[in-house]
């Protein structure tokens, strides 16, 4: 949880003359709060001179995705039709903890519309480019979450992940991001996608990093996480469909972790849940979860033909409206089962372990006008990542070394193992760091 002795207020004015000198071809921020974040600059330096702290994380510079409510102003979810919404009556509730930790807020950050996609591309904006090469797409629906961090205009970077939003941008730009058990973390005034797998997390460069701002978020006392001795711990790896069509990078790095990990006494043992996968996919033949609450959400605009959205987001949500209320009841009571199963399954694990996303960033000219290759690649990238929202489990990514472009190492816990993730996490990132 170390922080720079640079002063924050001097942090924050060389990242906004740093925003200032692009603001006419701005990708990342789509609104900056450079007076409010002065002012709290300034009010974490008092308190550090006078030796009156908030939190470790007084005087952070921190970005959060453009869903969460900031008081006076509408909530736009990335979205054009928001515009004209009514302005929020209050900031949602990780924003007002963020701040009472002393965080200085600079903006809000770019998303894919409605939080519904996850390549990183919004027809309403220009697309933040991938922070390793501007010609590659940042991965979404927190694209300008990860971008931010990856490219030093904040320090951490808050999104939201309901299929893998906060892992698969942050395994493109090459940082951690950490998705907590859901729930865990307040939804209130963030915008919904899909009540029953949202999930809000933060990215940044360092495990310690997000464990700091989950647990403000949280609403828990920050502490420093305790090393954990990998030797002995057992990670299941979840060989199958998981497994499948990995790029030859990915593969090679990914086999390069394991190996590091037996190395250090870490015992590796093949888990089987493709029976538990091929179960749920059969459930959600009807829709996703995500897909079918999103239409409820959404409806009124949904039977406006003219609306003014994605198609990629309108043509998935219109198909969703016709399933029945109770059809989606039904599927909620089998995911509680499936979701009960699959603890058993893991239970004789610590973690398990699978790359972040099969792939790496494409090039954004490859997806943008091809519907067929976009498909094609968002189900790549939400493959491995969503089991963790659909069985309720809690998952991180770490940068993975060997690739010539950015690829993630997820490690994924049961239920409620958030601490003991985080803490076991912290010990791969320094295994893969010294190796």
């Amino acid at each position: 949880m170390t922080q720079s002795n640079t002063p924050s207020r001097d942090r924050l004015e060389a990242t906004l003359a740093r925003l200032d000198g692009r603001r006419h071809e701005e990708r990342v921020f789509v609104k900056l709060y450079s007076d409010t974040a002065r002012a709290e600059a300034d009010a974490a330096d008092r308190r550090l001179n006078d030796g009156k702290r908030l939190s470790p994380l007084d005087g952070r510079i921190v970005s959060i995705k453009d869903l969460f409510d900031v008081v006076g102003e509408p909530t736009l979810a990335g979205s054009i039709i928001r515009r004209m919404a009514e302005p929020a009556t209050a900031d949602a509730a990780i924003v007002q903890r963020l701040r009472a930790a002393g965080a200085v807020i600079i903006g809000k950050t770019h998303m894919t519309e409605f939080a519904f996609t996850a390549v990183g591309l919004n027809p309403h904006y220009p697309v933040p480019g991938n922070a390793i090469d501007v010609r590659l797409v940042p991965g979404g629906s927190s694209s300008g979450a990860a971008v931010s961090v990856a490219e030093g205009t904040s320090e951490i970077a808050i999104g939201s992940d309901t299929g893998g939003s906060v892992r698969i941008p942050a395994a493109l730009n090459g940082l951690v991001g950490f998705k907590p058990t859901a729930r865990r973390v307040p939804l209130d005034g963030a915008f919904p996608l899909s009540p029953s797998l949202d999930s809000i997390g933060p990215l940044a460069r360092t495990v310690a990093n997000c464990a700091l701002a989950d647990a403000i978020m949280a609403g828990d006392v920050p502490r420093a996480l305790t090393p954990v001795a990998l030797d002995g711990l057992k990670f299941g790896i979840p060989k199958g469909f998981l497994l499948d069509d990995l790029a030859p990078e990915i593969a090679r790095a990914f086999e390069a972790s394991l190996q590091a990990l037996s190395r250090a006494g870490a015992k590796l043992a093949e888990c089987s849940i493709d029976d538990l996968l091929a179960r749920f996919a059969e459930a959600t033949s009807i829709g996703s979860i995500a897909a079918i609450e999103g239409s409820r959400i959404h409806r009124n605009w949904l039977e406006n033909e003219d609306a003014t959205v994605d198609t990629r987001v309108t043509s998935t949500l219109r198909r969703r409206l016709a399933v029945p209320d109770a059809a989606l009841e039904k599927l909620l009571r089998t995911r509680q089962d499936l979701v009960r199963a699959m603890d058993e399954r893991l239970a004789p694990y610590d973690f398990i372990l699978l790359p972040t996303t099969p792939i790496p960033a494409v090039d954004i000219a490859s997806v943008e006008h091809d519907k067929q290759a976009y498909r094609r690649v968002e189900d790549l990238l939400l493959r491995n990542t969503q089991v963790a929202n659909q069985f309720d489990l809690t998952a991180i990514t770490l940068p993975m070394a060997g690739t010539s472009l950015p690829a993630g190492l997820m490690l994924v816990g049961r239920h409620r193992t958030d601490r003991a993730l985080l803490a076991a996490a912290a010990s791969v990132e320094m295994l893969l760091q010294d190796g």
